[in-house]
């Protein structure tokens, strides 16, 4: 079974790829910040330490459930508390991750063991993945796709990419680049075409 790691800048559109890989029998995807959500809910291991990082605002309703939108508008802001939160869940995500990745060693079902995360290349999971993947996609179309999908505004979308790394780093740190400046039907076939390679190099 080969880990693979999938990261790019916001706007990428790594979720039609994403939903490629997770429609295929022999993959398993899992998302970040689906897993970060997951340990914030009442109950789990993140979710106390969260309360208390945003104790005196509404972030938490009184069944200990958070509320992602104002937890977002507080950390965009306070540093502290976004670094706070990044400290809680980042470690946490990192641990879930492990523990899927040793269980699904064990069973031996899959090809391929997919995570997808905004932070892949900053949170050093090059040194638990087999191979990092590079969604590419020029900033003109990024910026283009999240003023039709999403609805933001220039600046807004200037200040999301600035906090992002360059194009550099990504490209240093990823073995595999996929171009996703064309149609979703191209980068699929881009995306079939490195797996069929792999399964060759594999059998071979």
């Amino acid at each position: 079974m080969k880990f693979i790691g999938i990261t790019g800048g916001v706007g990428a559109g790594k979720t039609e790829i994403l939903k490629y890989l997770a429609g295929r029998e022999d993959t398993k995807v899992m998302l970040a910040d689906d897993i970060a959500r997951e340990l914030s809910e009442p109950g789990q291991s993140c979710n106390e330490k969260l309360q208390e990082l945003f104790d005196g605002t509404d972030v938490f309703d009184e069944k200990g459930k958070m509320n992602r939108p104002k937890a977002a508008a507080i950390i965009f802001k306070d540093e502290a508390r976004r670094n706070g939160m990044n400290e809680i869940l980042h470690p946490a995500v990192k641990e879930y991750v492990l523990h899927v990745l040793e269980q699904e060693k064990e069973e031996g079902r899959l090809r391929y063991l997919v995570l997808e995360a905004a932070l892949l290349i900053e949170e050093h999971y090059d040194e638990i993945c087999d191979e990092l993947w590079y969604i590419y996609t020029s900033e003109e179309n990024r910026r283009a796709r999240l003023k039709q999908s999403r609805g933001y505004s220039d600046e807004k979308i200037s200040e999301m990419f600035e906090s992002q790394l360059c194009e550099n780093e990504y490209r240093r740190h990823c073995k595999v680049v996929i171009d996703n400046n064309g149609t979703t039907e191209e980068t699929i076939a881009q995306v079939r075409t490195i797996i069929e390679n792999e399964g060759e190099n594999t059998n071979g």
